[in-house]
């Protein structure tokens, strides 16, 4: 009866096991879920979210931050199996952050609020596997480590949005000459 028991338990762990997606490899074909761009041309790390109603086909996020506002979003009501990003302690540089390089996001540390921008030139939560490696790219580039849950929402809020204090008919005029400018195509 021992036996049994101690079977069945092994087998519902192994069946828990199996349930957790493993990360899938950017290729030329990934895309950002938000921008629909290819990630491979953008410079810093990516993310990717695993739904139950997708399996085996992760949503790519362009950047970290934007995938942890993805995830806590109201409207986002699928059950997520499994969130990976890019770690950057293993990454070959900040324009090639790697294809395989992933970690899942609940363990990896964050450098919050650095001077680095993400891949749609906006503030990034830059994930590390290796706090030291953490702390080393905070010192040079500003920021604090910490875990994903404690990311702070007001943070996951924080834009690089274009400046446009400028409301005056000027640069009003001027922004939709710009628009209607032809391409020379």
């Amino acid at each position: 009866m021992k036996h049994l028991m101690l079977c069945l338990l092994l087998v519902s762990a192994c069946k828990e096991d199996a349930a957790m997606p493993l990360p899938v490899a950017m290729t030329a074909d990934s895309t950002g879920y938000f921008c629909q761009m290819e990630l491979l041309e953008h410079p810093g790390p990516k993310a990717q979210i695993h739904l139950a109603t997708y399996p085996g086909a992760p949503l790519f996020f362009s950047q970290v931050r934007d995938a942890v506002a993805y995830l806590r979003m109201p409207e986002q009501a699928d059950t997520v199996i499994a969130t990976y990003v890019s770690d950057m302690g293993a990454a070959i540089s900040w324009a090639d952050p790697g294809a395989t390089n992933w970690i899942a996001a609940d363990k990896a540390v964050y450098v919050v609020g650095s001077s680095a921008k993400g891949g749609m030139d906006a503030p990034e939560f830059v994930p590390f596997s290796d706090p030291i490696k953490a702390q080393a790219f905070a010192a040079q580039n500003g920021g604090q480590v910490m875990p994903l849950a404690e990311i702070s929402d007001a943070a996951v809020a924080i834009s690089a949005a274009p400046d446009t204090s400028d409301t005056s008919d000027t640069d009003y005029s001027a922004r939709l000459r710009a628009l209607s400018a032809p391409t020379g195509d």
